[in-house]
């Protein structure tokens, strides 16, 4: 039976309940603005869950906001009483401690994003319409912010991860990470992260899709590559 998730007094029948909430408040502000007095008193329950809470706690907590890191991307931030600020990754909260394997994964994932922004960012030059361009499945005219990058079947994101786990031979408690910010994590052997990159680039099949269209593609398993297909450059 799965377990409620209480923050605060909401109670969330599933994990992905809460994270489409936080998510929500998340993506309601601007970059730069302060959470009202709801959202605050919501996103301070959420943050009692993470493991540094107390650590937080004691460089004092004045105020939330949010605002943009790493890929222009919204995160809330903690603002403490000296007035300086800290990041702090609402889905770690809600997740909790990953397994060995998923930070490894979503380390490898953060390593591509600059590759993956300019496959896209090359596409639109190339193809866009008044600031749109077609969707490569449903040929719909859509927005930046519509589309993502897919990585076609066979060669799924986390396929290329274990076989590139499997042809290093890397021994996933071995690896050793430097932080970049709170949830995210680069590796600490720069080495291996262009090694990563490298091998994602020669193994990577990628479309620009609609959002959610990349979720079942399992028709496409058995085609190796297109002409369509986008690469790394």
């Amino acid at each position: 039976m799965r377990k409620e998730i209480i923050i605060g007094g909401k109670i969330f029948k599933y994990k992905k309940n809460a994270l489409a909430y936080f998510k929500a408040i998340l993506n309601s502000y601007t970059a730069g603005a302060i959470l009202n007095d709801s959202d605050k008193n919501d996103v301070y329950e959420l943050l009692k869950l993470n493991p540094k809470f107390e650590e937080m706690k004691k460089q004092g907590i004045q105020n939330f906001k949010v605002d943009k890191v790493r890929y222009n991307t919204n995160c809330f931030y903690i603002v403490k009483d000296d007035l300086t600020t800290r990041a702090f990754s609402y889905t770690k909260c809600i997740n909790g401690k990953q397994p060995l394997s998923t930070k490894f994964s979503r380390t490898c994932r953060d390593i591509i994003q600059k590759d993956l922004r300019a496959v896209k960012q090359k596409y639109f030059n190339k193809n866009s319409q008044k600031g749109q361009v077609k969707c490569q499945e449903t040929k719909e005219l859509c927005f930046w912010v519509e589309l993502v990058i897919d990585h076609r079947q066979p060669n799924t994101f986390s396929v290329i991860v274990d076989r590139f786990i499997e042809v290093q031979n890397i021994k996933l408690s071995n690896v050793k990470y430097a932080k970049v910010m709170d949830g995210v994590f680069t590796f600490e052997d720069q080495y291996l992260a262009e090694k990563f990159r490298a091998y994602h680039k020669q193994k990577a099949n990628l479309r620009i899709v609609k959002k959610g269209l990349n979720l079942g593609r399992s028709h496409q398993a058995r085609i190796k590559q297109q002409k369509k297909d986008l690469k790394v450059e």
